[in-house]
């Protein structure tokens, strides 16, 4: 990935550097761990886990990505436009009432997640007579009681298909409780549930794996795989290491450097102290562009290659680093940039020193950031040519 400072807005308090062609690899990695037949999807909910859904789609397509999966009706009028025409879109929370027609519209898929919503799809579908059955997928809830037909819904339907009158089922899906734990007893449980579930959809496509149910291995592969975070460089097998290359640099610009003489307390609450001879850089980003308060002393800036821990509260916009440790023959000056994600520092060391999850850190990156997305898409593995090229520097 290109040193961020290369790439670097200098009216941005931080830049959030893209590599777009290690997503497409990661895409590719899980592809080839799937069992044969079975699709890679990509799902693109969130603003592309925050770094730019319609970049994010676009390097998925390049690298050979059909189905994508986002989780609201906005998020699918916002990609599916951009995205070619042999390409689906299923939207996981359905349709609300009043929105079925702007599905129609847009070319957007549906999950259907309760017996509710399946009769409102329906009602749509046979409002139109005169064009092709309404197509939809199916959730079905095998035990993280969220959405998904509930059993006796799923009995009632079974008894009853003909409540699916005008809708063309595309794929019939669940969602994985405990994937990212492999001995949990819920995963067998809910491999079974969804086994048990399938046969009321004869020749309809299954999906359950998400990420981390891509390596519990063929029985949660099915047809179409779901993974997110992977994606995005986030670790799917926690306490083993990554598989996925790292996608995203995060880099904070120096506002100021301070030399403190005696010594002096740091930031709101005065709870950190430093020492006379400190050195003391603040940098331009806060809370309000998704550093968590809670990671207040806890997080390690990095400096080359130089770890420099974070010093006194999180604040709205400003942080502090103690950066006493950098050599001399370095210095830090006002302009410069910290790395607080990067190749010394992934996001899930971060998300875990501020007691949180790679998923929060990537989805609350603020919208002040300078994003900047290198690469296409394309990489080594992909077929040559064409693209809309990388490289491009948006603030989403």
């Amino acid at each position: 990935m290109p040193a961020a400072d290369a790439l670097a807005d200098p009216r941005a308090g931080g830049i959030l550097t893209v590599d777009l062609d290690a997503l497409a690899g990661n895409w590719r990695r899980l592809q080839a761990r799937l069992k044969p037949g079975t699709e890679c999807g990509g799902v693109v909910k969130a603003n592309g886990y925050g770094l730019g859904a319609v970049s994010v789609a676009h390097a998925l397509y390049r690298a050979g990505c059909r189905t994508f999966f986002v989780a609201q009706l906005e998020e699918g009028l916002r990609v599916a436009p951009t995205l070619p025409a042999d390409s689906r879109v299923f939207v996981l929370s359905g349709p609300t009432p009043g929105t079925e027609p702007e599905f129609s519209a847009a070319r957007l898929i549906p999950v259907l997640n309760s017996r509710e919503q399946i009769d409102r799809w329906a009602a749509h579908a046979r409002g139109h007579p005169g064009d092709q059955a309404a197509p939809a997928a199916i959730h079905v809830d095998t035990g993280m009681t969220r959405l998904g037909l509930s059993d006796a819904e799923l009995a009632a339907l079974r008894a009853d298909p003909g409540v699916l009158d005008g809708i063309a089922v595309r794929l019939v899906m669940s969602h994985l409780a405990c994937a990212d734990e492999p001995g949990h007893p819920l995963n067998a449980a809910q491999i079974a549930a969804f086994d048990a579930a399938r046969p009321a959809f004869p020749g309809v496509p299954g999906s359950l794996a998400n990420s981390s149910g891509v390596f519990l291995g063929p029985a949660t592969h099915h047809d179409v795989a779901r993974p997110g975070v992977a994606l995005y460089g986030v670790n799917p097998t926690p306490g083993r290491p990554n598989p996925m290359a790292a996608v995203i640099r995060l880099q904070a610009r120096v506002l100021q450097v301070r030399h403190v003489d005696a010594p002096a307390t740091v930031g709101y609450g005065a709870c950190h102290r430093s020492a006379a001879g400190s050195r003391i850089a603040t940098v331009g980003v806060g809370y309000a562009d998704g550093l968590p308060r809670a990671s207040s002393g806890l997080i390690m800036g990095y400096v080359g290659a130089t770890p420099v821990p974070l010093v006194g509260r999180v604040s709205m916009d400003l942080v502090t680093f103690d950066i006493t440790s950098v050599p001399a023959e370095t210095p830090v000056r006002p302009g410069d940039l910290i790395d607080l994600i990067g190749p010394f520092n992934p996001v899930d060391d971060l998300a875990a020193r501020a007691g949180t999850i790679g998923y929060e850190i990537l989805t609350t990156l603020g919208p002040r950031f300078a994003r900047h997305h290198v690469g296409t898409g394309w990489g080594p593995a992909a077929a040559a040519g064409g693209g809309t090229g990388g490289g491009a520097t948006e603030r989403t």
